[in-house]
């Protein structure tokens, strides 16, 4: 028996006083209307209307039970409510710093396709761990080791100068000889990538191939790193997506392979799982990550502590 629908008929007939008008203010026929009524009443074992009189009178048993079949009409049409003020409401998102306006922009217009309004929060890795913690957004893409990761975006370094016969770059051309000319050249880290899995390894090869301390340099902003790029000869750790955007000449890096490693994490008890299986597609094309992986078998859907 569908009890909602037996309970509106039920209230709008004890209303009204009469089946034809009741049925019309609740949208169902007279038919439908009677049906759902006496199911409800077979399902009790009691009349909740007397018959008998031209008008449609309430028994002494409906009028004790119309107040709760209102409750349950009330009720229902508040769940109807939420359930679909629900799809419309914003999943909030934190992204890297690092993704484009446009990149972004297309992310958000796919999700919509998908049923799912998304409002995303650039944000660097330890902001965007703070915001999945604190629950201040519903999921963050999280920077993580690549053998944890579900997307892995490959880093190389960038240069305003092209040069074809160049197809990797080795951190030891670097090195400062007693005939160099001019200041030291630099590898410029944005935020995204000030982490220890990216940032560990850099720092021990340029300590093996005996490199200045300052030529890693941590760069507060990417427009500052990109700006000392553009007008020197440092070299910029990015991914191929943002060397595009800027302009400048990408390779990978001879000595060692790096790349950023991305995890979707929820906040509290939450389950990423559903965005991941919509979106995962359009946020690895956000990412500017080369492809998906699922290497990382505790990875997708979890959860923070």
């Amino acid at each position: 028996m569908d009890l909602v629908g037996a309970c509106r008929a039920f209230v709008g007939v004890g209303e009204h006083g009469s089946f034809t008008v009741g049925a019309a203010a609740v949208r169902m026929s007279q038919s439908v209307a009677s049906r759902r009524i006496a199911a409800l009443e077979e399902r009790f074992g009691e009349q909740l209307f007397e018959r008998s009189s031209r008008r449609v009178v309430l028994t002494p048993y409906g009028r004790e039970l119309l107040p709760a079949a209102r409750e349950v009409v009330r009720a229902s049409e508040a769940l109807l409510h939420e359930a679909e003020a629900a799809k419309h409401r914003p999943w909030r998102l934190a992204v890297p710093g690092t993704c484009s306006i446009a990149a972004l922009a297309r992310l958000v217009a796919e999700a919509r396709g998908h049923g799912v309004t998304l409002d995303l929060r650039p944000a660097a890795p330890a902001r965007r761990r703070e915001l999945v913690h604190s629950q201040q957004v519903r999921a963050a893409l999280l920077a993580v080791p690549p053998d944890e990761a579900t997307w892995s975006v490959p880093l190389g370094l960038a240069t305003a100068g092209e040069d074809p016969d160049v197809k990797r770059v080795y951190l030891e051309t670097l090195r400062i000889g007693r005939a160099s000319l001019g200041p030291p050249r630099r590898v410029w880290l944005q935020q995204e990538d000030d982490v220890p899995h990216i940032r560990d390894p850099l720092t021990r090869l340029r300590d093996a191939l005996g490199l200045r301390p300052a030529q890693l340099v941590a760069a507060p902003d990417l427009t500052t790193a990109a700006a000392e790029v553009l007008c020197t000869h440092d070299l910029l750790l990015c991914s191929p997506a943002q060397a595009e955007e800027l302009a400048l000449a990408w390779r990978p890096i001879g000595d060692l392979r790096l790349s950023r490693g991305f995890a979707l994490t929820a906040a509290g008890d939450g389950d990423p799982q559903h965005i991941e299986a919509r979106l995962g597609d359009a946020i690895a094309r956000c990412l500017g990550a080369d492809h998906r992986t699922r290497a990382g078998a505790g990875t997708a859907g979890r959860t923070t502590a």
